[in-house]
């Protein structure tokens, strides 16, 4: 059969004489087609029902109802269609190769389903065609001019709309088909589409189509709007790109080095490549590195992005090779480095076999606990150098503020890593030697317990992912051998103890700062102030007399300044003299000097301690202790007198703690009981005597127990009128039985004891296994007599 010409269909008939009163119905899925309209249908060859309908209809009028479905479904039926559809003609049919086919339609009316006649397969319905209403009244003019109009603007400035859609929009006679071809080409829901397509009335279809004009033309103005700003962005960015590469041909023929940026980004990403990084921290740094790429150096954030980039570059993020070392020459150093300090050298020494032996770099944490200037910085530096590791250190001493452990947010102006992180990039090694100095001097505020930010870095358990707040990636420090130093354990946090082993260093005997002076001190001083390394000879005696009037504590550092002072004004009075000579320099260094003890008290004046500042138990009621301090041991001179009293009772002075008051308490108790039973005061003369006893130095806080026998001592002292035999001191806690309590510290108040020229001392039988622990030199010229109760303490000292 021959296909049907476009003048079988303008017929100048009525449409109800037109179209017929039945339809096969073809469902579409996408959007509704509008009367009016020449357009093309394409039928899969998946749907025979479909091209089963076409064919019928091509043979017979023509004429097919094309309606929407509501959703899509595989086998629709009448059912699942709008009421409303457009009634059209087949003009042309064309059978594909793949067995569909592809039929071109002519739409022309509306139509109403108004009875179905077959359900599915194919759909046939009773119909009934929509006249369009009011379409000729003067509102409906006025509304064909302003769609027009609006259209025109629309189209002029959306690429999308061909000129042929605008002859044909302005060719279009009738109001209600201007208003279906917009809703046909308009961006618009097919929902909405569909309520158009079942609006008889011109006039209301008009004024919908016009409401979505104006929001086409809204969204227009906007895109246009942000496309102006990507093109202007665009165009900046083309232009400072052409630019650019402009400035480095120009800088590559002057031979003027690439601008610093593009120097950076190329650095950054060389180094963060070869670190291989993956999850997390891959992500975090490979997106900042984006990020620098991006911003203009004069933007706020390049600094703050280019400082993160450059210490995520700077950090040793691969695992380093466990570095072999000699124990021998571990033992070389560390006796070099010290004099004394046996145990101390013999635990490090212990400590360094286990690493070896395990062959890991697994960090560990000792705590140096010790006097000031007895040298436990300069272990540190010692373990290092044995251990072949770079070496750093930072005192927390005063710290209140965690962000300077575990680092300040970036958000912050001025914000930076944590000293861990810090000292990581400075040392560039993922194993090195921290030392952190006065951990026990660290206080708590509102910025954070630095204590508690230490935790973290010192747990094992938790050190492999330590997180920086400035870097805020997990980085592995269980590598780094820390070493802590305090003075005294009593304010470090018990958690942060646990973590570590302690490591207890005592002050220096006279004959062990005179070894170090000479093997130490004073070649380090003669190369500080200028002189050679035997120009300047210290007698034994000259030493000993500075170690013994002029630096009596515990550590050295007061004897090197000792040294340093001579030396200078030496220096003084020699060039002084050579001046008028000529060249100072050269014949200064042709002169060799001895300093003697009378070069001593010349050039160190009066000393500061002499022997009347040596404690005695000169008087009765007084009686000498031995006590331990965070500035190593000391000798506790005790005084007591009796006043008359009515009330009676034991006053007590001298700055002492909770724990001394009770000691003074039980000490009390039991002389009061002991005198009565040996008769030697009754309770009468207790009620009638007020005893007062008093710890001179009362500016210094005392506490502990181990002054108990001491007290009763000195009690004893008072009430018998009798001097303590000279030479003793004594140590020990008192129970209220009178049995004689271990103490701590023995080491420390034994050095005190010989400083102060004590030949005898008392301690308790359970410490007896301490002795081993103190050194031969320290023990030399000293008595040991161990006691068990006060009695054997009473019959010893009178």
């Amino acid at each position: 059969m021959k296909d049907k010409t476009a003048q079988d269909v303008s017929e100048n008939l009525p449409a109800e004489q037109q179209f017929p009163n039945k339809l096969y119905l073809i469902p579409i899925a996408g959007r509704p087609i509008f009367p009016g309209i020449f357009t093309p249908l394409m039928i899969s060859n998946n749907n025979a029902e479909d091209a089963k309908v076409v064919e019928d209809a091509y043979e017979g009028d023509g004429f097919i109802g094309i309606v929407m479905l509501k959703d899509e479904v595989e086998k629709p039926s009448v059912s699942d269609l709008y009421k409303v559809g457009t009634v059209a003609r087949i003009i042309k049919k064309i059978n594909l190769p793949d067995g569909g086919v592809n039929v071109f339609v002519s739409t022309m009316q509306r139509f109403k389903i108004r009875k179905t006649l077959h359900a599915a397969g194919p759909m046939v319905a009773a119909v009934e065609y929509i006249e369009d209403e009011e379409d000729k009244t003067f509102e409906v003019k006025a509304l064909t001019r302003a769609l027009v109009s609006e259209m025109k603007e629309v189209s002029e400035n959306n690429p999308l709309f061909s000129e042929e859609m605008r002859l044909n929009m302005v060719n279009i006679d009738h109001p209600g088909k201007i208003a279906d071809f917009i809703a046909s080409i308009l961006n618009i829901d097919k929902t909405e589409q569909q309520k158009i397509l079942e609006t008889p009335n011109v006039r209301q279809r008009m004024e919908q189509v016009l409401v979505f004009i104006k929001k086409e033309q809204e969204i227009l103005r906007v895109q246009k709007k942000i496309q102006n700003e990507l093109n202007e962005r665009v165009e900046k960015n083309q232009r400072d790109y052409f630019l650019r590469e402009e400035l480095k041909s120009i800088q590559e023929e002057l031979g003027i080095a690439s601008d610093s940026k593009s120097s950076d980004y190329k650095k950054f990403k060389e180094k963060i490549d070869a670190f291989k990084f993956e999850g997390e921290v891959k992500e975090t740094v490979y997106s900042e590195l984006e990020k620098f790429q991006l911003l203009d150096p004069h933007d706020s954030e390049y600094v703050q992005v280019r400082n993160y980039l450059d210490l995520v570059s700077s950090l040793p993020w691969n695992d380093q090779p466990f570095t072999d070392f000699s124990l021998t020459e571990a033992e070389k150093i560390l006796e070099h480095d010290h004099y004394g300090l046996e145990d101390v050298k013999k635990r490090i020494i212990e400590y360094l076999a286990v690493k070896k032996l395990k062959q890991d770099s697994k960090g560990s944490v000792l705590i140096l606990v010790g006097p000031p200037g007895v040298g436990k910085t300069s272990i540190g530096k010692s373990i290092a150098r044995t251990m072949n590791k770079p070496f750093y250190r930072f005192s927390v001493g005063g710290e209140h503020d965690a962000s300077n452990i575990k680092g300040h947010r970036r958000t912050y102006i001025g914000s930076m890593p944590g000293r861990i992180i810090e000292g990581l990039k400075i040392t560039k090694s993922k194993a090195p030697v921290f030392m952190i100095d006065e951990v026990d001097k660290m206080t708590t505020s509102a910025q954070g317990d630095p204590a508690a930010a230490l935790l973290e870095v010192l747990d094992p358990e938790q050190n492999v992912a330590f997180r920086d707040i400035y870097l805020y990636l997990p980085f592995d420090v269980s590598n780094v051998f820390f070493i802590l130093t305090a003075n005294t354990l009593d304010t470090i946090p018990k958690p942060l103890l646990d973590r570590a082993e302690i490591i207890e260093l005592s002050g220096y005997i006279d004959q062990e700062k005179i070894e170090i002076a000479k093997s130490y001190l004073i070649p380090k001083n003669l190369e500080k102030n200028g002189l050679g390394k035997s120009q300047v000879k210290y007698t034994r005696k000259a030493l000993s007399l500075i170690a013994t009037e002029y630096a009596r504590e515990a550590g050295v550092r007061n004897f090197e300044k000792c040294i340093d002072k001579v030396n200078r004004k030496l220096i003084k009075d020699k060039i002084t003299e050579m001046e008028s000579a000529g060249d100072v320099k050269s014949q200064f260094a042709k002169q060799k000097y001895v300093i003697d003890e009378a070069e001593i008290r010349e050039y160190l004046g009066k000393p500061v301690f002499d022997e009347s500042q040596i404690k005695q138990a000169s008087v009765p009621g007084t009686a000498i202790g031995l006590a331990w301090t965070s500035m190593g041991g000391d000798t506790l001179l005790l005084e007591s007198i009796a006043l008359p009293s009515e009330k009676g009772g034991l006053q007590l002075t001298g700055q002492l703690g909770d724990v001394m008051k009770e000691s003074a308490q039980i000490a009390m108790s039991f002389v009061k009981r002991y005198a009565e039973e040996h008769k030697i005061k009754d309770a009468e003369w207790f009620e009638k005597h007020t005893i007062h006893l008093h710890f001179p130095e009362g500016a210094t806080p005392k506490d502990g127990p181990s002054a108990g026998i001491t007290i009763v001592t000195a009690l004893m002292s008072l009430i018998q009128n009798k001097r303590m035999k000279s030479g003793i001191a004594m140590t020990g806690e008192l129970s209220l039985t009178g049995q004689v309590m271990p103490i701590g510290g023995l080491r420390e108040k034994t050095v005190a004891a010989k400083r102060n020229k004590i030949k005898t001392i008392i301690f308790p039988k359970a410490n007896e296994r301490d002795l081993e622990e103190i050194p031969a030199l320290v023990k030399q010229g000293l008595t040991f007599i161990p006691v068990t109760n006060a009695q054997e303490v009473i019959d010893l000292v009178f």
